[in-house]
């Protein structure tokens, strides 16, 4: 069969619950290198910001990112309410920020660090970020703990060869072009 044919499988998600874990899954997701982004988003639900690995490009044609947030956390909501992200990427200089934006720090106390602009969506950019996304959520599928949010990109920004700070098990490691 061509490899761009569809394939014909079951995931059955009994024979998954049965072999994975939750913690299984984390402690092998930890070993997947992933981007460090700081999330953003302003509007009617007010502002929240977090620090998130599950960020990915879906298509280029319209420009759209996959996002995914917690839909246990009161930022999950204001994602939803405000419906406008900014996926800030970070290198190692934004790192004490990216921790601030990862813990249980106040939102006002997160937004209190870092320069930030105010993007065409409404969302936060982050000054300096080495790439920022400034998005319109324009679906949303909730799985399990978390919304995945489809984000049609409205403008970008860049500071090309720059250092990109990668999250890989459990500690942050700085990439340089």
């Amino acid at each position: 069969m061509p490899p761009d044919e569809p394939r014909n499988v079951d995931p059955s998600p009994a024979a998954t619950a049965e072999t994975v874990t939750a913690e299984q899954f984390r402690q092998t997701m930890a070993l997947l290198p992933a981007a460090v982004n700081i999330v953003t988003s302003d509007g009617p639900g007010g502002r929240a910001g977090l620090t998130a690995s599950a960020v990915c490009s879906v298509t280029d044609a319209p420009p759209t990112l996959l996002v995914c947030v917690n839909a246990l956390r009161s930022t999950g909501d204001a994602f939803l309410a405000n419906k406008a992200l900014c996926v800030n990427t970070i290198g190692p200089e934004h790192e004490d920020l990216a921790r601030l934006f990862g813990g249980r720090t106040p939102p006002e106390e997160r937004f209190a660090a870092g320069d930030w602009r105010t993007g065409r969506s409404g969302a936060p950019v982050l000054t300096g970020a080495l790439a920022s996304f400034d998005c319109q959520v324009d679906e949303v599928k909730t799985v399990g703990t978390h919304h995945v949010l489809f984000c049609r990109v409205l403008e970008v920004a860049a500071l090309p060869g720059g250092q990109a700070s990668v999250y890989f098990a459990r500690r942050f490691h700085a990439l340089t072009p």
